[in-house]
This record gives C-alpha cells, structure tokens and sequence, in this order.
C-alpha cells in the first residue's frame, strides 16, 4: 500500500553544531548495509606491508563515507561488558543521586551526568531520549603517561561499587587501540607511520556510556540523540544488540548502522576533517532506539593533544586545494565544541 500525504516521512534541514546545514530526504531510517567491514588485526603484525593494506582500506572509507565497522581489534568483550553492566546500576539510581555528579558542575569540560531528556540537537517537539555518563583521560590509569601527576578532571559518584574501576579498565583498552589505530590513519594519509606520535603522547581520550529507554514517540517528534557530528579526530562505539544507530548518506538519507558481534564502529569526527581538509569525511548520524528493549553504547573519542595546532596535514593540501580553515589549538576547538554540546546534548 502506498504511503498518504500526511504518512510519507518528513524531510527537512539540519544545521549543527559546528555550523553545517544538511538536506535530509527523509525522517525514518533504511536498513541498508552500506557500511564497509575492515578486519584491523594486520595492525598488530610487524610486517609493515601488513599494516599499510589495513590503512589503505581505512583510507578508502575515511574518504568515502567517514563510517566503518573494524572486526578482530583484539579487546576482549569483558571489558564493555564490565562497562554496560556498571553504566546499569549507576542509571537506575534516582536522578537527584545522579545529579550529585551533573555535568554542569565542572565548567568548560564534557564530565559527569548528562540527564535523560534535557537536550535537544535537532530541534524536535521532544527532547533527547538519553542519559549518559562522561569520564575524560586520567593519566594514573595510561600506561605511557608522561606525568603521573597530572591532575583529574573527572568527578565520580557515591554509592556505586566498582565504578570507576570498571570504566577505567575499559578506556585503558580502548586508549592502547586507539593509539594504535592512529597510526594507521596516519599511514591512510601516505605520511609517515608514527607523524602523529607526538600528538598522542598525552591524547583528549574521552569516553561515554548512554542509557537509551525504548523510545515510543515518532521519528520526526523525537530522537534517542539528534542528528550531529562528533569533534574529535575519530570515536569508536561498542553498541549492545539493540541496534539503532543511523548513519545520513550523501543523498540525504538514514542508514541504519545494525550491530555485528564483536564489531566497533568507527567513525571520523571533526578536528581530523579539519586537519585533512575535508578529504576525511566527518559524517552526521543520530541514535532512535525502536528496540523494545533498553539500548547502552560507549564510545570512546580520541584525539590530539590540546596543546598541539590543527595544522593542515601535507598531504592534503597544495596551491589549487589551501587550507579551508583557520588554524587553531586542539584545546580551543575541543573547548567551543564541548560548551555547545553541553547546551545541546552529547553523541551516540
């Protein structure tokens, strides 16, 4: 049966946060798999050759889509496993327990309790249908810190055993790959393997658990999270089962993003198009929780150290293709970001 006038989905502009209008065709999302899969275990292999054929397909979809999906990364299940099962018990406390750790309690930094429908990215008649909670890099749990002193941002609740250990033994996994993985993505961009070492050495490594209740109001009326782009150089998500994360195409549609056990999405956010001049593609993608079940993600955002200048990098910029933007320090782009974001709501 043909859809009516008043049943066709809605489409509409989106303008984030970091200025962007997009045309989207429509508000309901198409299961289509369209993400590319890359089997990332080459980047442990000392055989160099090995390395750069993982890059060169991580080159191809950075470029191509900003969205892939990575298989056989190495981190044991358990982890976000110990993650999702913490993130349970710290949401099912009473929200004025959870606000004892609101996130507007620490000025100019994404940490703490984001609370559930208090956000609103895309404008809908409804706020955002999520929680979450942000925790930001410590050094005393990176192995390769270059002061152990250095003081934490974060602030933690009372009342939840096992907490912050169990997060934290989690984002040091998460740190090790993703340090890894820049690596890769610098090989992607036919520089040299270690050209970002130095920008990693003390990284923005920032991670996030949401809780998604089974979302009952429609499409166009409301979203788990709206539409936006994340702004660091890439983030990478565990998704539970429940599916719901969508991804929007070229052409202005929503292509719903299923989990595949064991995978990570990843994808490219807004200081690596920035620094590569828009040949990494950061692309917009929001979160509707259909399920029927409660929905939990986490994922984990790297990027450079907020001391270093978002330089353009070399290989993508010439005398027919300068720079696009102006240059600027990691910690003033991550600072405007995160106090807009904190206005408007968080990612995944």
């Amino acid at each position: 049966m043909s859809l009516t006038q008043e049943e066709t989905p809605k489409a509409g502009i989106i303008t984030l946060q970091n200025g962007q209008v997009f045309q989207v065709k429509s508000d309901t999302g198409k299961p289509l798999d369209s993400l590319p899969v890359i089997d990332v275990s080459g980047i442990y292999s000392e055989n160099f050759e090995d390395r750069k054929a993982v890059a060169e397909q991580v080159r191809t979809a950075a470029h191509e889509i900003g969205f892939f999906y990575v298989i056989n990364h190495g981190i044991d299940p358990k982890f976000s496993g110990q993650t999702f099962e913490a993130a349970k018990r710290f949401f099912e406390q009473p929200t004025e327990k959870k606000m004892e750790v609101y996130t507007g309690l620490v000025p100019n930094e994404y940490v703490g309790y984001h609370p559930l429908e208090h956000y609103s990215r895309s404008g809908r008649k409804k706020k955002d249908l999520c929680e979450a909670f942000n925790w930001a890099y410590d050094a005393k749990f990176d192995p390769e810190t270059l002061d152990i002193n250095e003081p934490s941002i974060n602030i933690w609740p009372e009342g939840v055993p096992g907490f912050q250990e169990a997060l934290f033994e989690h984002h040091t996994q998460m740190l090790a790959f993703s340090r890894r993985m820049t690596r890769v993505f610098a090989l992607a961009l036919h520089l040299p393997e270690d050209a970002f070492d130095d920008y990693i050495k003390r990284p923005e490594a920032g991670m996030r658990v949401l809780h998604y209740p089974q979302q009952e109001a429609a499409d166009e009326d409301q979203n788990g999270i709206g539409a936006h782009t994340d702004f660091e150089c890439f983030t990478t998500v565990t998704q539970d089962d429940c599916g719901g994360l969508e991804v929007l195409s070229k052409s202005g549609e929503w292509i719903k993003a299923k989990p595949i056990p064991g995978a990570f999405v990843v994808n490219i956010a807004d200081c690596f198009m920035r620094q590569t001049n828009d040949f990494f593609v950061s692309t917009v993608h929001r979160v509707i929780n259909k399920s029927g079940k409660e929905r939990y993600s986490c994922p984990f955002f790297f990027g450079f150290d907020r001391k270093k200048v978002l330089e353009a990098v070399p290989t993508c910029v010439s005398e027919e293709n300068p720079m696009k933007y102006p240059i600027m320090t990691a910690g003033d782009y991550y600072a405007w970001r995160a106090n807009k974001a904190k206005t408007q709501g968080g990612s995944y």
